[in-house]
């Protein structure tokens, strides 16, 4: 696969070189078997200037600094998550208290406690962390490309992705059995506006970079 690549990014920079436009060299690869992912791929690789020769575009490099920045920024917004949704549910529990249970706010006091201490901590070193990243990047835009970073990104968008369908699973489940109460209905909608705009910011930030030239 390797090679292939190799091979790819060769023709499309000879191409390139001898004066074939875009359009015709992402043509004849597709006729050649090629995907249009892949020679799209390659052709980014060069920059769109008016130069004699092929001028190729810096490229993202895995450092273990960005690994770290990373998963950090990702990891406490998991954590802020959580236990915002945590809170949330147990704020919920004391307003509307499930009768056969019986169980009141001294029961809920101990978990609200923690939720709160945890985002108190958690939620500062995420926003800290993201404001950091975003000046980094706008500093230097090719980190818009790192690779942790992506990988992050889309596992993010497909943990909110499979709360938001459990979630709603979960809604049309009870809705059919008519077993749904207010407080039900509230912790459903905590779950999607949580993982929902989790997922709508990530998913839009994604979009925005890769139209980014």
């Amino acid at each position: 696969m390797a090679a292939g690549t190799s091979q790819l990014d060769l023709f499309v920079r000879e191409a390139l070189a001898r004066g074939q436009s875009r359009p015709s060299i992402l043509a004849a690869l597709i006729e050649a078997g090629w995907t249009e992912q892949q020679v799209r791929g390659a052709l980014e690789d060069y920059a769109e200037v008016d130069f004699p020769v092929p001028v190729p575009r810096p490229r993202a490099s895995l450092s273990a600094r960005d690994a770290f920045v990373y998963l950090v920024l990702f990891a406490t917004l998991y954590y802020t998550a959580f236990h915002l949704g945590s809170l949330l549910f147990d704020l919920i529990n004391v307003a509307f208290p499930d009768a056969a249970s019986g169980r009141g706010y001294e029961v809920f006091g101990s978990s609200m406690r923690w939720s709160v201490a945890s985002l108190l901590i958690a939620f500062p070193i995420f926003a800290f962390v993201a404001r950091q990243v975003a000046r980094d990047v706008e500093r230097n835009p090719v980190k818009r490309l790192s690779p942790v970073r992506r990988w992050l990104t889309y596992l993010t968008l497909y943990l909110a992705a499979i709360a938001l369908i459990c979630d709603f699973t979960t809604l049309v489940y009870n809705l059919l059995g008519g077993e749904i109460s207010i407080r039900f209905a509230l912790k459903v909608l905590v779950v999607a506006v949580i993982a929902g705009s989790v997922f709508g910011y990530y998913l839009h930030d994604l979009r925005r970079e890769e139209q980014a030239p």
